[in-house]
């Protein structure tokens, strides 16, 4: 787990050096630590030729004693558009194998000094974040009628929910009405409320979502594109091609049920759109 590939490197660099000192001695008949004693007035030039060598070799020593990167991580680095599997960790470099099988090389130094995104964590967690939002058409939000939300029982994932807050409802409609109050303070069910409880049952009883990670179902600050309803979950899987294919088949099954609550997924209007609104009897 430990790249040693960057400590091989110097190790050869110095060996190197000290041969090329040996070779020299032998060529002049000199003393070799006479030519080593040398090096210390060549200090100056010495790490200005072997600067890159020395950022690059504290960079490795880092990344090695507190594990920020090993071969075979998944490293997303924007600045220098890198975003790939780490296929090669050296002295000077760090090669990235993008999605796209191009090869980013990253001089080594650069990760210590810049931030970079290591993704072993969501691998190790045996589980990968879906994270999207339905955007609901505020205008189609509304309560429900007592015919609609007992119709709405027939959906197995709901029905004990909605018995609860009918007990939950009726108990404190009938409290506020004992004392007075006008009709119009009483709490009902909404349809955006239901879809909610829905959307979290439905997760939570789906085999392909991590049951021991964070779930939720919650709402965002509404915009002019309508009300966020994000999903906010885990699959069960790291797999890229699985992962997409789970979210896709959750958000399938959402947009599709939808209609069933008498809620709306906001879109701008296209040309088909206005098309039709021009085209009908009474435009204009």
């Amino acid at each position: 787990n430990k790249p040693i590939k960057g400590y091989l490197q110097l190790v050869k660099i110095i060996v190197f050096i000290l041969a090329g000192v040996l070779v020299v001695a032998v060529l002049i008949d000199r003393s070799p630590l006479l030519l080593l004693s040398g090096f210390g007035a060549m200090t100056a030039v010495l790490l200005l030729v072997f600067k890159d060598t020395i950022l690059s070799f504290v960079a490795s020593v880092q990344l090695s004693s507190q594990d920020m990167l090993r071969v075979g991580d998944w490293l997303e680095m924007p600045a220098l558009n890198a975003d790939g599997d780490v296929i090669d960790i050296a002295l000077h470099t760090v090669k990235v194998q993008n999605w796209d099988k191009t090869i980013t090389t990253i001089p080594t130094w650069r990760l210590i000094n810049e931030s970079f995104k290591n993704w072993r964590g969501m691998s190790e967690s045996g589980g990968r974040r879906i994270k999207r939002a339905l955007y609901i058409d505020q205008g189609s939000i509304r309560f429900l009628t007592d015919e609609e939300r007992d119709r709405m029982r027939r959906f197995a994932l709901i029905d004990a929910y909605l018995e609860r807050k009918r007990k939950e409802l009726e108990d404190y409609n009938q409290r506020l009405l004992a004392e007075g109050r006008d009709p119009v303070n009483t709490r009902r069910v909404t349809n955006i409320g239901t879809f909610r409880a829905y959307c979290s049952a439905y997760l939570h009883a789906h085999p392909h979502v991590h049951q021991g990670l964070t779930l939720m179902v919650r709402q965002l600050q509404p915009g002019p594109d309508g009300l966020p309803l994000e999903i906010y979950c885990f699959t069960n899987t790291t797999v890229w091609a699985e992962y997409e294919s789970i979210q896709a088949d959750i958000f399938d099954h959402l947009y599709a049920i939808l209609p069933e609550f008498g809620l709306r997924v906001f879109q701008a209007p296209a040309g088909a759109d206005i098309q039709r609104a021009l085209a009908a009897p009474d435009a204009g």
